[in-house]
Protein backbone atom coordinates (compact mmCIF):
# COMPACT_ATOMS: atom_id res chain seq x y z
CA UNK A 1 0.00 0.00 0.00
CA UNK A 2 2.66 2.50 1.06
CA UNK A 3 4.97 4.37 -2.13
CA UNK A 4 8.01 3.50 0.27
CA UNK A 5 7.25 -0.23 0.78
CA UNK A 6 7.17 -2.79 -1.81
CA UNK A 7 9.24 -4.76 -0.08
CA UNK A 8 7.76 -8.94 -0.45
CA UNK A 9 5.49 -9.85 1.86
CA UNK A 10 6.52 -13.67 1.69
CA UNK A 11 9.80 -12.26 3.25
CA UNK A 12 8.11 -10.96 5.84
CA UNK A 13 6.06 -13.83 6.83
CA UNK A 14 9.23 -16.07 7.14
CA UNK A 15 11.50 -13.54 9.09
CA UNK A 16 9.14 -11.77 11.07
CA UNK A 17 10.11 -8.13 9.91
CA UNK A 18 12.15 -8.20 6.43
CA UNK A 19 15.32 -6.70 7.30
CA UNK A 20 15.09 -7.44 10.94
CA UNK A 21 17.48 -10.16 12.50
CA UNK A 22 16.01 -12.60 14.89
CA UNK A 23 18.91 -14.48 15.46
CA UNK A 24 20.38 -14.86 19.36
CA UNK A 25 16.71 -14.68 20.27
CA UNK A 26 17.32 -17.24 23.08
CA UNK A 27 19.67 -14.33 24.48
CA UNK A 28 17.11 -11.56 24.40
CA UNK A 29 13.74 -10.78 25.72
CA UNK A 30 11.07 -10.82 22.35
CA UNK A 31 8.83 -8.50 21.74
CA UNK A 32 5.93 -9.02 18.70
CA UNK A 33 3.80 -6.77 16.74
CA UNK A 34 1.07 -9.27 15.24
CA UNK A 35 -0.90 -8.10 12.72
CA UNK A 36 -4.67 -8.90 11.57
CA UNK A 37 -3.96 -10.14 7.61
CA UNK A 38 -2.02 -10.02 5.02
CA UNK A 39 -2.35 -6.32 3.42
CA UNK A 40 0.21 -3.65 2.65
CA UNK A 41 -1.17 -1.56 4.87
CA UNK A 42 1.30 -3.41 7.79
CA UNK A 43 4.54 -2.31 5.80
CA UNK A 44 4.85 1.00 6.98
CA UNK A 45 4.44 -1.30 10.47
CA UNK A 46 7.55 -3.30 9.27
CA UNK A 47 9.21 0.32 9.02
CA UNK A 48 8.74 1.46 12.37
CA UNK A 49 9.78 -2.07 14.25
CA UNK A 50 12.53 -2.19 12.27
CA UNK A 51 12.78 1.46 13.24
CA UNK A 52 12.65 0.48 16.91
CA UNK A 53 14.67 -2.43 17.20
CA UNK A 54 17.72 -0.12 15.63
CA UNK A 55 16.74 1.76 19.14
CA UNK A 56 16.30 -1.19 20.96
CA UNK A 57 19.74 -3.83 20.59
CA UNK A 58 18.73 -5.64 23.84
CA UNK A 59 15.41 -7.09 22.48
CA UNK A 60 14.26 -9.06 19.65
CA UNK A 61 11.22 -7.42 17.77
CA UNK A 62 9.27 -9.33 15.24
CA UNK A 63 6.31 -8.43 13.34
CA UNK A 64 3.76 -11.27 12.53
CA UNK A 65 1.67 -12.18 10.21
CA UNK A 66 -1.38 -14.69 10.87
CA UNK A 67 -1.85 -17.15 7.85
CA UNK A 68 -5.23 -15.99 7.17
CA UNK A 69 -7.99 -13.15 8.49
CA UNK A 70 -9.31 -15.32 11.40
CA UNK A 71 -9.54 -15.38 15.05
CA UNK A 72 -8.27 -18.78 15.89
CA UNK A 73 -5.32 -18.42 13.47
CA UNK A 74 -4.46 -15.43 15.20
CA UNK A 75 -5.09 -16.63 18.75
CA UNK A 76 -3.00 -19.77 17.75
CA UNK A 77 -0.22 -17.45 16.25
CA UNK A 78 -0.36 -15.52 19.83
CA UNK A 79 -0.36 -19.01 21.84
CA UNK A 80 2.47 -19.89 19.82
CA UNK A 81 4.69 -16.43 20.70
CA UNK A 82 3.97 -17.34 24.36
CA UNK A 83 5.23 -20.80 24.51
CA UNK A 84 8.32 -19.52 22.71
CA UNK A 85 8.98 -16.78 25.88
CA UNK A 86 7.45 -13.89 23.89
CA UNK A 87 7.62 -11.19 26.94
CA UNK A 88 5.47 -8.37 24.93
CA UNK A 89 3.41 -8.95 22.03
CA UNK A 90 1.10 -6.10 20.44
CA UNK A 91 -1.95 -6.74 18.29
CA UNK A 92 -4.30 -5.55 15.99
CA UNK A 93 -7.11 -7.89 17.20
CA UNK A 94 -9.34 -9.65 14.38
CA UNK A 95 -12.60 -9.24 16.09
CA UNK A 96 -12.41 -8.00 19.85
CA UNK A 97 -15.47 -8.80 20.95
CA UNK A 98 -15.35 -12.57 20.40
CA UNK A 99 -11.88 -12.80 21.95
CA UNK A 100 -12.67 -11.79 25.34
CA UNK A 101 -11.17 -14.73 26.66
CA UNK A 102 -8.60 -15.37 24.19
CA UNK A 103 -6.62 -12.57 24.66
CA UNK A 104 -7.17 -12.59 28.73
CA UNK A 105 -5.27 -15.40 28.23
CA UNK A 106 -2.83 -13.96 26.61
CA UNK A 107 -2.24 -11.20 28.78
CA UNK A 108 -2.27 -13.43 31.94
CA UNK A 109 1.21 -14.89 30.20
CA UNK A 110 2.69 -11.30 28.64
CA UNK A 111 2.39 -8.15 28.60
CA UNK A 112 -0.91 -7.41 25.67
CA UNK A 113 -1.36 -4.24 23.74
CA UNK A 114 -3.49 -3.57 21.32
CA UNK A 115 -2.71 -1.43 18.56
CA UNK A 116 -5.73 0.18 15.45
CA UNK A 117 -8.68 -2.00 16.64
CA UNK A 118 -8.71 -1.72 20.34
CA UNK A 119 -10.27 -4.33 23.16
CA UNK A 120 -11.12 -2.22 26.17
CA UNK A 121 -12.64 -4.83 27.50
CA UNK A 122 -9.94 -7.39 28.35
CA UNK A 123 -6.99 -6.73 30.63
CA UNK A 124 -4.93 -5.36 27.70
CA UNK A 125 -2.20 -2.49 29.36
CA UNK A 126 -2.86 -0.23 26.71
CA UNK A 127 -4.16 0.86 23.18
CA UNK A 128 -1.91 2.55 20.81
CA UNK A 129 -3.58 3.51 17.77
CA UNK A 130 -5.80 6.03 15.53
CA UNK A 131 -9.55 7.13 17.20
CA UNK A 132 -11.38 5.18 14.41
CA UNK A 133 -14.65 7.21 15.35
CA UNK A 134 -13.01 10.49 14.80
CA UNK A 135 -11.45 8.80 11.70
CA UNK A 136 -14.75 8.00 10.17
CA UNK A 137 -15.99 11.75 10.93
CA UNK A 138 -13.36 13.15 8.73
CA UNK A 139 -14.59 10.44 5.70
CA UNK A 140 -17.87 12.15 6.38
CA UNK A 141 -15.94 15.79 5.90
CA UNK A 142 -14.97 14.65 2.65
CA UNK A 143 -17.86 13.35 1.46
CA UNK A 144 -19.74 16.82 2.32
CA UNK A 145 -16.93 18.73 1.09
CA UNK A 146 -17.36 16.50 -2.61
CA UNK A 147 -21.32 16.03 -2.15
CA UNK A 148 -23.27 19.42 -1.25
CA UNK A 149 -26.40 18.38 -2.80
CA UNK A 150 -26.34 15.07 -1.05
CA UNK A 151 -26.09 11.40 -2.25
CA UNK A 152 -26.43 7.43 -1.37
CA UNK A 153 -22.68 5.96 -0.54
CA UNK A 154 -22.22 2.15 0.18
CA UNK A 155 -19.39 1.36 2.48
CA UNK A 156 -16.47 -1.75 1.73
CA UNK A 157 -14.57 -3.09 4.45
CA UNK A 158 -12.52 -6.06 5.42
CA UNK A 159 -14.01 -6.99 9.18
CA UNK A 160 -17.21 -5.83 9.86
CA UNK A 161 -17.25 -7.52 13.33
CA UNK A 162 -13.78 -5.83 14.14
CA UNK A 163 -14.16 -2.28 16.34
CA UNK A 164 -11.97 -0.50 14.41
CA UNK A 165 -14.70 -1.23 11.34
CA UNK A 166 -17.83 -0.49 13.51
CA UNK A 167 -15.86 2.69 15.13
CA UNK A 168 -15.41 4.46 11.24
CA UNK A 169 -18.57 3.46 10.61
CA UNK A 170 -20.61 4.96 13.20
CA UNK A 171 -18.18 7.81 13.29
CA UNK A 172 -18.89 8.10 9.73
CA UNK A 173 -22.65 8.08 10.72
CA UNK A 174 -22.33 10.49 13.00
CA UNK A 175 -20.90 13.05 10.95
CA UNK A 176 -23.76 12.89 7.66
CA UNK A 177 -25.86 13.57 10.67
CA UNK A 178 -28.58 16.24 9.00
CA UNK A 179 -27.21 15.73 5.83
CA UNK A 180 -28.75 14.86 2.92
CA UNK A 181 -25.87 12.44 2.30
CA UNK A 182 -26.44 8.83 3.86
CA UNK A 183 -24.55 5.45 4.00
CA UNK A 184 -27.21 3.01 3.28
CA UNK A 185 -24.86 -0.50 3.48
CA UNK A 186 -21.62 -1.21 4.60
CA UNK A 187 -19.95 -5.05 3.01
CA UNK A 188 -17.53 -6.84 4.08
CA UNK A 189 -14.99 -8.90 2.89
CA UNK A 190 -12.67 -10.91 5.32
CA UNK A 191 -9.84 -9.46 3.86
CA UNK A 192 -10.25 -11.03 0.77
CA UNK A 193 -9.00 -8.76 -1.97
CA UNK A 194 -10.61 -10.85 -4.97
CA UNK A 195 -14.26 -10.73 -2.84
CA UNK A 196 -13.51 -6.81 -2.02
CA UNK A 197 -13.66 -5.83 -5.84
CA UNK A 198 -16.87 -8.24 -6.58
CA UNK A 199 -18.51 -6.47 -3.81
CA UNK A 200 -18.28 -3.13 -5.54
CA UNK A 201 -18.88 -4.77 -9.17
CA UNK A 202 -21.97 -6.54 -7.57
CA UNK A 203 -23.21 -3.13 -5.26
CA UNK A 204 -22.97 -1.23 -8.92
CA UNK A 205 -25.57 -3.79 -10.05
CA UNK A 206 -27.70 -4.04 -7.46
CA UNK A 207 -27.79 0.03 -6.28
CA UNK A 208 -27.41 1.98 -9.77
CA UNK A 209 -28.38 5.06 -7.69
CA UNK A 210 -25.22 4.87 -5.43
CA UNK A 211 -23.69 8.21 -5.84
CA UNK A 212 -20.64 7.61 -3.47
CA UNK A 213 -18.67 4.41 -2.46
CA UNK A 214 -16.24 4.56 0.72
CA UNK A 215 -13.45 2.57 1.43
CA UNK A 216 -12.97 1.29 5.17
CA UNK A 217 -10.11 -0.90 4.46
CA UNK A 218 -7.10 0.20 3.28
CA UNK A 219 -7.46 -1.79 -0.04
CA UNK A 220 -10.66 -1.32 -0.24
CA UNK A 221 -10.35 1.67 -2.40
CA UNK A 222 -8.30 0.52 -4.66
CA UNK A 223 -10.32 -2.21 -5.30
CA UNK A 224 -13.56 0.47 -5.78
CA UNK A 225 -11.05 2.39 -7.90
CA UNK A 226 -10.09 -0.62 -10.64
CA UNK A 227 -14.14 -1.85 -10.17
CA UNK A 228 -15.34 1.94 -11.39
CA UNK A 229 -12.36 1.89 -13.82
CA UNK A 230 -13.16 -1.44 -15.23
CA UNK A 231 -16.96 -0.25 -15.77
CA UNK A 232 -16.22 2.67 -16.96
CA UNK A 233 -17.43 5.21 -13.88
CA UNK A 234 -14.62 6.21 -12.81
CA UNK A 235 -14.77 10.21 -12.14
CA UNK A 236 -18.90 9.31 -12.18
CA UNK A 237 -19.39 8.14 -8.59
CA UNK A 238 -17.47 9.98 -5.29
CA UNK A 239 -14.72 8.05 -3.69
CA UNK A 240 -13.87 8.60 -0.15
CA UNK A 241 -10.83 6.45 0.59
CA UNK A 242 -8.94 5.37 3.79
CA UNK A 243 -5.48 5.02 4.32
CA UNK A 244 -2.35 5.63 1.41
CA UNK A 245 -1.88 2.76 -0.84
CA UNK A 246 -0.57 3.73 -4.51
CA UNK A 247 -3.73 3.39 -6.13
CA UNK A 248 -5.57 5.53 -3.82
CA UNK A 249 -2.63 8.29 -3.99
CA UNK A 250 -2.80 8.58 -7.12
CA UNK A 251 -6.55 8.79 -7.63
CA UNK A 252 -6.60 11.40 -5.21
CA UNK A 253 -3.99 13.25 -7.00
CA UNK A 254 -5.99 12.65 -10.90
CA UNK A 255 -9.38 13.81 -9.12
CA UNK A 256 -10.80 10.30 -8.93
CA UNK A 257 -11.08 10.17 -5.51
CA UNK A 258 -12.16 12.70 -3.25
CA UNK A 259 -9.57 12.62 -0.67
CA UNK A 260 -8.65 9.93 2.07
CA UNK A 261 -7.95 9.39 5.84
CA UNK A 262 -4.47 8.57 6.52
CA UNK A 263 -3.30 6.80 9.51
CA UNK A 264 -0.11 6.05 11.21
CA UNK A 265 1.12 2.60 11.71
CA UNK A 266 4.63 3.56 11.42
CA UNK A 267 4.11 5.34 14.51
CA UNK A 268 2.38 2.37 16.08
CA UNK A 269 4.91 0.35 15.58
CA UNK A 270 7.58 2.60 16.29
CA UNK A 271 6.33 3.84 19.13
CA UNK A 272 4.45 0.82 20.60
CA UNK A 273 7.30 -0.93 20.43
CA UNK A 274 9.47 1.88 22.51
CA UNK A 275 6.31 1.71 24.93
CA UNK A 276 6.34 -2.20 25.47
CA UNK A 277 10.28 -2.30 26.14
CA UNK A 278 9.79 0.42 28.81
CA UNK A 279 7.03 -0.63 30.62
CA UNK A 280 8.55 -4.44 30.78
CA UNK A 281 11.66 -2.58 32.19
CA UNK A 282 9.40 -1.17 34.92
CA UNK A 283 8.83 2.26 33.55
CA UNK A 284 5.11 3.06 33.24
CA UNK A 285 4.48 6.38 32.83
CA UNK A 286 3.95 6.30 29.52
CA UNK A 287 0.45 4.60 30.05
CA UNK A 288 -1.80 7.29 30.21
CA UNK A 289 -4.41 6.75 32.74
CA UNK A 290 -7.06 6.41 30.66
CA UNK A 291 -5.02 3.38 28.70
CA UNK A 292 -5.14 5.19 25.27
CA UNK A 293 -2.08 6.60 23.33
CA UNK A 294 -4.20 8.68 20.21
CA UNK A 295 -2.24 9.03 17.13
CA UNK A 296 -4.18 11.61 14.66
CA UNK A 297 -5.39 10.71 11.24
CA UNK A 298 -5.00 13.25 8.84
CA UNK A 299 -7.11 14.49 5.37
CA UNK A 300 -4.98 13.88 2.51
CA UNK A 301 -6.29 15.53 -0.64
CA UNK A 302 -5.09 16.70 -4.21
CA UNK A 303 -2.69 19.22 -2.95
CA UNK A 304 -1.16 17.27 0.28
CA UNK A 305 -0.42 13.94 -2.07
CA UNK A 306 3.51 14.91 -3.24
CA UNK A 307 4.81 15.95 0.03
CA UNK A 308 2.61 13.58 1.89
CA UNK A 309 4.54 10.61 -0.93
CA UNK A 310 7.93 12.03 0.08
CA UNK A 311 7.41 12.19 3.61
CA UNK A 312 6.45 8.24 3.87
CA UNK A 313 9.84 8.06 1.38
CA UNK A 314 11.85 9.65 4.19
CA UNK A 315 10.24 7.73 6.86
CA UNK A 316 10.99 4.50 5.27
CA UNK A 317 15.04 5.72 4.98
CA UNK A 318 14.59 6.84 1.37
Amino acid sequence: MRLAFAAGLTAALVLGVAGVPIANAADKPTLAFVVNGASDFWKAAEAGVKKAQAELPDYTLELKYPEQSSVAIQQRLMDDLVTAGVKGIMVSAVDPKTSTDGLNKIASQTALFTTDSDAPQTNRVAYIGSSNVDAGKQAAEIAKKAMPDGGKCIGFVGLLGADNAKERIQGMKDGLAGTKIELIDVRGDDIDQTRAKKNVEDALVASPDVTCMVGFYSYNTPRIYEALRDAGKLGQITVVGFDDDPITLGGVKEGTVAATVVQQPFEWAYRGMKLMAAYLGGDKSGIPDNKLIIIPTVIIGKDDVDKYAASLKAMAGN
